[in-house]
């Protein structure tokens, strides 16, 4: 019985609108959780806050959750292509779109127990308050301080890899590429200099503005228009003479 394969183009823009969708969709999430946990975690009274606001702060849990898991396929889906244009950069996506993950997770599993004390801060009182906010404050700073910080890196050090590749390769517009290294760059710097208490969090969200605009653009353009045809043409005809020399 004859089948029907599918063309490499094809599969390429059928893999384009997936991951324009997951770039959409965990770009989206990650915004949303700031936007629902933000004002809580950032309230002086915040143990008093986050018990007030229990729902929101669950409901920030899920969004981070669904922007790692988002993320993460979305570089699985890419490997395949990336990889035929840079091997080790494009395992190197993975494996920073997975550190994502996993820093996600724990975030989640911080907010959680700092959920609990709360809750338990309430309901405790003055006599062992004091107790509740040590350990409250530690599960902020390591959830909201600690783990922030070293996602702050890892992501635009993930983004600087697949953003040169994608320039190399000219599977998207130059220009998208030069955006998205650019905003890398000025996302990581940022990062940094909250680390080291060079600026507030707030003048940090204002510098992280450029990649994130740019995903979404990049995002609507896969979906749209998918990868450049010219260059996956280009690495098909490549393919196809080196396994026939490889053959002869």
């Amino acid at each position: 019985m004859n089948t029907i394969k599918e063309s490499p183009h094809g599969t390429n823009r059928k893999a384009a609108i997936i991951v324009g969708v997951l770039y959409i969709i965990g770009t989206v999430a990650g915004f949303l959780s700031r936007a629902f946990t933000g004002s809580i975690l950032s309230d002086p009274n915040y143990l008093i806050k986050v018990s007030e606001n229990q729902n929101q702060i669950i409901i920030g849990v899920l969004l981070v959750l669904i922007m790692g898991l988002a993320l993460a396929m979305m570089s699985v889906m890419l490997f395949p292509i990336l990889k035929k244009h840079n091997e080790a950069l494009a395992l190197g996506y993975v494996v920073f779109r997975a550190l994502e993950a996993v820093i996600g997770i724990a975030i989640v599993i911080g907010s959680l127990l700092l959920l609990t004390v709360s809750q338990e801060y309430v309901k405790a009182g003055a006599p062992a308050a004091s107790h509740f906010q040590t350990l409250g404050t530690l599960l902020l700073r390591a959830t909201t301080v600690q783990l922030g910080s070293i996602m702050d890196i890892v992501f635009p050090l993930g983004a600087l890899m697949l953003y040169f590749v994608f320039y190399q390769s000219k599977l998207i517009p130059r220009w998208i590429s030069v955006w998205g290294l650019v905003g890398a760059i000025i996302y990581l710097a940022s990062g940094m200099l909250v680390m080291f208490g060079s600026i507030t969090s707030t003048i940090s969200d204002v510098l992280q503005l450029p990649i994130f605009l740019q995903e979404i653009v990049l995002a609507v353009l896969l979906i749209v228009k998918g990868f450049n045809p010219s260059a996956v043409a280009s690495l098909s005809a490549k393919t196809a003479t080196n396994e026939l020399m490889s053959a002869a």
